[in-house]
Order: structure tokens, then sequence, then C-alpha cells
């Protein structure tokens, strides 16, 4: 992920490994990192039980919020693909009983978002 792509909100995919280094301790016993992203300073992942939301806060990004969301409190999303003059991707997340989403990310062209929707669709569906 390019410095200029951050700054616009585009995130980029991040290693298994890497994420596992990071946020395993954030992990119960038999939940594993399925992908993860990075923004500038804040991250998401996308595990076998959850969306865990990783918000660094202040100018230090010492403060950190981790937010987890069951994948059955999920009641819709959508992925919509980056285009030729739109080179973003974009995620939106709805969580039952709110009418705007609740999340909404944006990738860089790099990022396939049809594995983001497959993993989405796996747990949330599944």
């Amino acid at each position: 992920m390019g410095f200029f792509s951050g700054l616009l909100g585009n995130a980029g995919e991040v290693s298994q490994e890497q994420l596992m280094k990071d946020y395993s301790k954030l992990l119960i016993a038999s939940e594993t990192i399925e992908l993860g992203f990075k923004l500038i300073r804040d991250t998401f992942i996308f595990t076998n039980k959850r969306l865990i939301l990783i918000d660094k806060q202040g100018i230090t990004g010492s403060k950190t919020e981790y937010r987890s969301i069951t994948y059955k409190s999920i009641s819709r999303f959508s992925v919509e693909t980056a285009g030729t003059f739109d080179l973003d991707a974009e995620l939106k997340i709805w969580i039952s009983g709110e009418q705007q989403p609740s999340i909404v990310k944006q990738f860089t062209k790099s990022v396939n978002v049809y594995e983001v929707q497959k993993v989405l669709a796996f747990y949330v569906l599944g």
C-alpha cells in the first residue's frame, strides 16, 4: 500500500503472519485469521469467528480501541469493485437494526474484493 493511497483512506492487505505477530493476543483458542487490511494506523481483521476493527486514537496512536463484531450481527453487506476512473473498491457493512452502514472501508485496486466478499458471505450466510 502506498503512502498516498493510505492518506486517501484506502486499505491494503496485510499478511496473516504479520497480523498474528501483532494481534494474536486478541484471538481465542479456536480462532484463526482469514484476511486483514491496514490503513495508515487502523487495521481490520476477518477471523473465522468475528470481524475485529482496530482503531489507533490520538496523535501518538498510543490509545487503541479494539471493536469486535460477530458475523451473526451483520444483517447485510455490499462490495463495490474499482472502476476505470474510480481507483478504489468499497466495502459497506450494516449491523442489525441500523439503517445506514455501520462500517465503510475503501480498498486499493490491488486488493481482491471478491476474496473479502467471499469471506463475509461464508461467515454471514453460513
